[in-house]
């Protein structure tokens, strides 16, 4: 009898685990939807899977976020920027393209705006199929007036703002990133950095042509790095690397978030980052959520200190004040190859450690399941019940 008992037990276990996806559906089907009004710019899609910005549009249905009809937010159509089609065909419907009146209504039409990323689309990319390897003009990006106009507007009528790298470096123009930094107490230093696993420019086809020509140029026609590590970029394209080992402790850059800020955001207290960021400074008005630090060698910090780049700088930056609610990441946070599938699933970042692999250095599914996701929940959340769900 007794084993009988246990493996009914068993038995009861094994189904409710089967059927867990299930509930999970149910119970996130059974949640109440939060209408929201979200403009989203990204300027930078390459195909309809829309990778700039998919990671936030999944935190919005998986918690519930729409539309004020009641439909869910879709990566390939709502959104500002650029429109791929066939045949190298595109459209562009960003804020440049609406009339001037109605530039100036979004701040007042909208309760949000998120920009993911304005870097743009270049010709070898699109027209040429090509990965951004070489430098090619641009046909559609930067930081615009009409950004401006909407991002004032926002700030006036203390809507929520989020920003991110690449919001303001190239190929924004100088006089509108200095706009940018004015409105909200922030300034680029002029550097971004990448991590990369193998700097091997025979092994590792995701270097840039242009990064490894640079820095043969600027160093005695030297590339010697064979490992891994981190490349800096400066505005005027003057690159430096730190190579793991040679000038690195620690090959990645990792988030460290203080306790408090971490307890009330839901975040780990350090995280590694393996993708673009930029070198931010920020105002007193701002305050620091989480700061990139960077573990160097002598021969490492050397390095740094020639070329004025910190150790450790903000890598996330907030005004969310009675004033005007702003955030600023300093990095490519949204872009992240989330799959949309498993939004649907209440409860599912329980389950996240089963997608990635913490041991592989450049995968970024830990950094959106970990941080990313509770961010953007804690942001949208505080910002909804205080300022919108009243008013629905």
């Amino acid at each position: 009898m007794r084993t009988k008992k246990i493996l009914k037990i068993i038995g009861i276990i094994i189904l409710i685990l089967m059927l867990s996806p299930l509930w999970m559906y149910v119970f996130w089907f059974l949640t109440p939807k939060r209408p929201i009004k979200i403009a989203i710019v990204d300027k930078t899609v390459l195909n309809i899977s829309g990778t700039e910005h998919e990671s936030f549009n999944w935190v919005l249905r998986n918690d519930r976020y729409c539309c004020p009809n009641g439909r869910f937010y879709t990566t390939e159509k709502d959104y500002f920027g650029f429109f791929p089609g066939d045949s190298g065909k595109y459209t562009l419907k960003g804020f440049e393209q609406l009339p001037p009146d109605d530039v100036a209504k979004v701040a007042e039409k909208y309760d949000m705006l998120y920009i993911t990323d304005a870097y743009g689309i270049y010709y070898n990319e699109w027209f040429k199929n090509r990965e951004q390897l070489e430098r090619s003009p641009l046909i559609y990006g930067g930081l615009s007036l009409q950004d401006l106009v909407v991002l004032s507007g926002m700030k006036q009528k203390k809507k929520l703002i989020l920003t991110e790298f690449n919001t303001i470096a190239s190929p924004t123009s100088d006089e509108n990133r200095h706009a940018f930094e004015k409105t909200f107490d922030l300034k680029w230093t002029g550097w971004v950095g990448r991590y990369f696993n193998i700097l091997d420019s025979s092994k590792n086809p995701e270097l840039p042509h242009w990064l490894t020509r640079n820095y043969r140029k600027q160093h005695h026609d030297q590339w010697p790095f064979k490992k891994s590590g981190i490349v800096f970029v400066r505005e005027d394209d003057h690159i430096e690397v730190l190579e793991m080992g040679t000038e690195l402790k620690k090959p990645l850059p990792i988030i460290v978030t203080g306790h408090d800020k971490a307890n009330e955001y839901n975040l780990p207290a350090s995280i590694k980052y393996p993708y673009w960021f930029d070198i931010i400074t920020s105002g007193k008005s701002n305050e620091i959520l989480s700061s990139y630090s960077l573990d160097c060698k002598p021969k490492g910090d050397s390095i740094l200190n020639a070329y004025h780049i910190p150790h450790q700088f903000p890598a996330v930056i907030a005004h969310y004040k009675s004033d005007y609610k702003f955030y600023y990441f300093c990095g490519d946070f949204a872009d992240n190859p989330i799959s949309q599938g498993s939004s649907v699933f209440r409860g599912i970042h329980f389950f996240s450690g089963i997608f990635y692999d913490h041991e592989e250095k450049e995968e970024r599914l830990s950094f959106f399941w970990l941080y990313y996701r509770p961010l953007i929940t804690k942001i949208m959340d505080t910002y909804y019940s205080e300022n919108i769900k009243g008013e629905k």
